[in-house]
């Protein structure tokens, strides 16, 4: 009888612990995978008892409706498509400081003291192989008559990863090869899902500067896609995760971050076709190893940003 009292007292114990642990909710903002995001929170709230509440979209609504809350922010953790967002955000002194130890297998040029790469992307050709189109290699082979009118491009002012392309490209060749493009017949078709589906359909042959990790998992799925990267270069985009200094719940984001890196988190990552930030974990896809990365100066690009996505609109809309 003792042994049973004693039994339900630590089962009420242990409830009253978890119920206040659940009330510690946290609030994740990001523009990674839909898929991935409900993973990671699921398997997150297993471990810890505590909730998470998501909104993703594509990082330039995410940027607005933080914009928005700006007098009443409610988010916790960002992860963004771009790693601007976590140099521009540290330097307004928006987020906290946080080593988790989960990222020491994680490389110095993916984690600064204020945010650490969930997983990083990289930029190809998504090319349907039935478009009756010969496999391109290079970006300039979507220029060629074979892709007259068959080519999509995500639009670089929805995209982050698509204007890092865009600009590394523009700062490399100048103009010409999107002049080329557009003489072409290609058009900007939104944002990277938007350009991408139409390929899938057939409707389209290929796209110019394809999220990878998208058209991989299409792949796997079955639809007939194929991605190639360039051996003239590519850019790489890292997803920067990030704790906001208004959180009033940060010692529960930083077990977030703890558990993004975990071995648990970073095979979500990887099952996703997101090269995993630690480079420990193994995934089933090219790594940043096996790919010529663009060298281009991200702070010079950013600062021009404006002036770039203005001069793009322009060619794309004549």
């Amino acid at each position: 009888m003792f042994k049973s009292i004693k039994s339900m007292a630590l089962a009420a114990v242990t409830a009253m612990m978890m119920a206040g642990v659940a009330h510690a909710d946290i609030t994740v903002y990001t523009a990674g995978p839909q898929d991935l995001i409900d993973k990671l929170a699921s398997g997150f709230t297993t471990q810890t008892g505590i909730k998470v509440k998501v909104f993703q979209a594509t990082t330039g609504k995410v940027m607005a409706r933080i914009e928005s809350e700006a007098s009443n922010p409610v988010v916790d953790v960002l992860i963004s498509a771009s790693w601007d967002t976590a140099t521009d955000f540290a330097k307004r002194g928006w987020l906290v400081p946080y080593t988790s130890p989960n990222a020491a297998k994680v490389p110095d040029f993916l984690k600064t003291d204020t945010a650490v790469a969930q997983g990083v992307s990289a930029l190809g050709i998504a090319w349907n192989p039935k478009s009756n189109t010969p496999k391109p290699t290079e970006w300039a082979d979507l220029t060629k008559p074979e892709y007259k009118d068959l080519v999509n491009i995500p639009d670089p002012a929805q995209s982050g990863s698509s204007f890092e392309l865009t600009a590394a490209l523009q700062g490399t060749d100048g103009w010409k090869l999107f002049d080329d493009l557009k003489a072409n017949g290609a058009i900007v078709a939104g944002a990277n899902a938007d350009a991408l589906n139409p390929v899938l359909q057939g409707a389209k042959a290929a796209v110019f500067g394809a999220v990878d990790y998208i058209a991989m998992g299409s792949k796997a799925n079955g639809e007939n896609i194929d991605v190639i990267f360039p051996a003239s270069g590519t850019v790489i985009a890292p997803r920067p995760a990030m704790i906001l200094n208004w959180s009033k719940h940060q010692d529960e984001a930083k077990k977030f971050i703890d558990y993004m890196l975990s071995d648990e988190g970073q095979k979500a990552v990887a099952d996703d076709y997101l090269m995993p930030s630690r480079t420990d974990i193994p995934a089933n896809r090219p790594l940043i190893s096996d790919l010529k990365v663009l060298q281009y100066d991200a702070k010079a690009i950013y600062g021009k940003r404006k002036d770039t996505l203005k001069e793009f609109a322009d060619k794309f809309a004549k």
